[in-house]
């Protein structure tokens, strides 16, 4: 089994923050949501209080105002070809979405692409609530082993170093820089 980190990675930007860009166009309500969204914003990553989920469930919020599921199938069918050439060119029937995006965002576009195994965060689609935490970092890991019990990785593939615990446990792990692919180098 191969799995790929979505955003950044084989997806050509965040799908998070284009779906919100797009939404934001359709429902200018949002703009309503933007005093609490920089709140949110300046408590997380300038004073370092609270979590990231916490971060996000604020940012979510927008989905109040949209038409989720009939926004989402708009966006995928404007944005599927940001799906990049390299994933296209080797995708294999077991391959695994591993991503902190949304799992109501990501569940579609795999769908669409053939891909049977995604494990993402799960977001209510109309609140923006969490169902459990971001799926971030050593969360990837919990996530994995809780749906493959004994499940192998054979590639790894991921724009970022914070999926360092899941790329420590395949096989053989690769960074992805824009259309750059570059073996990964553990620091020891």
């Amino acid at each position: 089994m191969n799995a790929y980190d979505f955003d950044k990675t084989i997806y050509n930007g965040d799908s998070t923050a284009d779906f919100y860009l797009f939404c934001l166009k359709k429902h200018r309500s949002i703009l309503l949501l933007t005093p609490s969204l920089l709140c949110a914003f300046c408590k997380y990553y300038v004073f370092k209080k609270g979590t990231k989920t916490e971060f996000k469930e604020t940012m979510y919020r927008f989905l109040t105002k949209c038409n989720t599921e009939n926004d989402v199938a708009e966006f995928w069918d404007k944005n599927c070809g940001k799906i990049k050439d390299f994933y296209i060119n080797q995708k294999q029937d077991d391959d695994l979405i591993i991503s902190a995006s949304p799992e109501f965002l990501l569940n579609p576009i795999c769908k669409k692409l053939g891909i049977k195994h995604l494990i993402a965060s799960k977001v209510d689609c109309k609140s923006g609530k969490y169902s459990g935490i971001n799926c971030h970092g050593e969360e990837k890991v919990r996530r994995f082993y809780e749906k493959f019990k004994n499940g192998e990785i054979d590639e790894f593939y991921s724009d970022s170093l914070s999926d360092t615990p899941i790329a420590e446990i395949s096989k053989k792990a690769f960074i992805v820089d824009g259309n750059k692919i570059t073996e990964w180098k553990f620091k020891k």
